[in-house]
């Protein structure tokens, strides 16, 4: 008897469990202090990811070969595209295996997912929907030139367009949740790709002339009335509270640019919200962002979710959870700063890899409080040497995520992005409870007067630097870095900062071992002393003179 009641308790216990795991909420977001974490099977998650190329993720048999080369990479999150095309080939009639299929093996491999939706556009061009789509221009029409040629981009003024992406990204939705809900491998959709118009700064199809010659949406007024505004939509509106878009924006292409934004953002709103009632986990949009030589909406693709627009996207998609840049230009934390305005969460799904990538994620997890940063096409790219440093960065950051997304919700870390080809990026400094750390760039050359560290005005043009500062108490503080010196004052400019135990640490599974106790040549950065005291420092610092990432923790103390 007491063998069957033990047997009765352990099939109640296991569906229970199952239960559990079916009913617990799905991938979310969720606000801590001044930071946005992803939340993933009820833990926050740091998503180290890398973008598969365009075309990879749609063949499971060409995925075979790709799997097993990120393996061992540090990446604990893959971003690929399923295309409107592959899973709806007849109007209403749906295949899912390339979903299942990407599914299954991400979860063999040891991957979460970020899935992408090309469907209505791609990079702005519209060349992943279904046949039965583009051939009838009547019923979805297109995008049109001022003389009224046909461009090959979807209009986003077309409802029947709109109505028809959305009840395709509704079932797909339908149907991760169906397979996916209880393991969560799916967390995140990028709803489209880098939308927004080519060529021109808005569409003249006849539906959009007549739009643009019509009033502005009330909806869109009194969300200009009722919030706090970037300063590119407060230059851009005329304080006009009923209008035509060239009566309430101005200039003329930043008015027809604010209509596109506004009509891209409405379209995009109606597929994520029927996506959303599906399977509501995070969804965001991506930029292709403004480049050096654009002069005018057009060059860039117009109406996306670029850093001007993001005020019309806040207006028209409240369904859309954040909007993210493609940053491949050098000013990367200047650009990724215009993107977390007014509180929008910090997700780069497109950048680079190698040296400068590992700077790039190092800033978005360390300074910016990121939810994840990713290269793209590495799956073409997977053994290049190059990208060694990279992976050694996700690998080290990867070991510590706990640690990393503690600091971020406790506003207890901060990262430096370094550069030897800008004398802005050289040198850099964060202020961090009590004191202040002071970051530099490993260069060459004899020491040129006046720097913290025994290293010269010669930096390496080629070479990133990096660091990721984390306050583990009042005076102790464990810091990831390459190429880079770091030396130390106290806050208050009061005395001068002493370096007290200085070890290696490394972690293992996100268990803490202890490494060299370090002294003597590892910490002595210079030995002019009396010139370094008269600058206020001990001539002592940590040192992480190579490429390689390394974690060091030092106690600090004043005399």
């Amino acid at each position: 008897m007491k063998k069957l009641l033990s047997l009765a308790v352990l099939l109640t216990a296991l569906v229970s469990c199952r239960q559990t795991a079916v009913e617990q909420a799905p991938p979310h977001l969720e606000k801590r202090r001044d930071v946005t974490q992803l939340i993933v099977q009820g833990k926050p998650w740091l998503a180290l990811s890398a973008e598969l190329k365009n075309s990879s993720s749609s063949s499971r048999s060409f995925m075979a070969s790709v799997w097993p080369q990120l393996k061992g990479k540090g990446l604990n999150t893959v971003i690929g595209s399923v295309s409107w095309e592959q899973i709806e080939p007849e109007e209403g009639v749906f295949d899912f295996r390339c979903v299942d299929e990407l599914i299954e093996d991400a979860r063999t491999n040891g991957f979460k997912l970020i899935l992408i939706w090309f469907a209505s556009w791609k990079n702005g061009i519209t060349s992943y929907v279904p046949a039965w789509v583009q051939k009838d221009t009547e019923r979805f029409p297109l995008a049109q030139t001022p003389d009224g040629k046909r461009l090959s981009i979807l209009s986003p003024l077309s409802p029947a367009s709109a109505e028809a992406d959305a009840r395709a990204f509704a079932a797909l939705m339908r149907h991760i949740r169906a397979v996916d809900a209880a393991e969560q491998t799916v967390i995140m959709m990028q709803v489209e790709n880098e939308v927004g118009l080519h060529g021109y700064p808005r569409d003249h199809n006849p539906l959009a002339d007549e739009a643009f010659a019509g009033a502005v949406p009330e909806a869109l007024l009194q969300y200009l009335a009722g919030h706090e505004l970037l300063p590119e939509t407060r230059e851009a509106w005329t304080g006009a509270t009923a209008g035509t878009w060239a009566e309430v924006f101005s200039p003329l292409d930043r008015a027809e640019e604010c209509f596109m934004a506004w009509n891209y953002a409405s379209y995009m709103e109606r597929v994520a919200a029927a996506g959303k009632a599906e399977y509501n986990i995070p969804m965001y949009v991506n930029a292709w962002i403004v480049q050096p030589e654009d002069t005018r909406p057009g060059n860039y693709p117009s109406g996306g979710p670029q850093a001007q627009c993001h005020d019309f996207w806040r207006a028209a998609a409240p369904h859309i959870d954040f909007l993210s840049p493609d940053i491949y230009l050098d000013d990367y934390p200047g650009i990724l700063r215009l993107y977390s305005r007014l509180g929008n969460p910090v997700f780069v799904p497109e950048s680079r890899a190698g040296l400068g990538g590992a700077a790039n994620a190092a800033f978005t997890l360390g300074e910016m409080g990121g939810i994840g940063y990713s290269p793209f096409g590495l799956d073409a790219q997977a053994e290049n040497p190059a990208n060694e440093p990279f992976y050694e960065f996700y690998r080290t950051a990867g070991s510590m995520a706990d640690l990393i997304l503690e600091a971020q919700a406790e506003g207890r870390i901060a990262g430096v992005w370094l550069k030897g080809s800008s004398p802005f990026f050289v040198k850099d400094e964060r202020t961090l409870g009590d004191w202040t750390l002071l970051f530099e760039m490993v260069s060459s050359g004899m020491r040129n007067g006046g720097a913290p560290q025994l290293t010269g005005g010669t930096y390496n043009p080629d070479v990133s630097g990096y660091a990721i500062v984390i306050q583990e108490d009042t005076d102790r503080y464990l810091v990831l870095g390459a190429n880079v010196r770091v030396t130390f004052r106290p806050a208050d400019g009061k005395g001068t900062a002493g370096l007290g135990k200085v070890t290696e640490v490394f972690y293992k599974d996100g268990v803490k071992e202890v490494g060299r106790w370090l002294n003597g040549d590892e910490i002595q950065l210079r030995y002019d002393l009396v010139p370094a005291a008269e600058e206020g420092f001990s001539g002592q610092g940590l040192n992480f003179g190579t490429p390689h990432p390394a974690l060091q923790e030092v106690d600090l103390f004043v005399y």
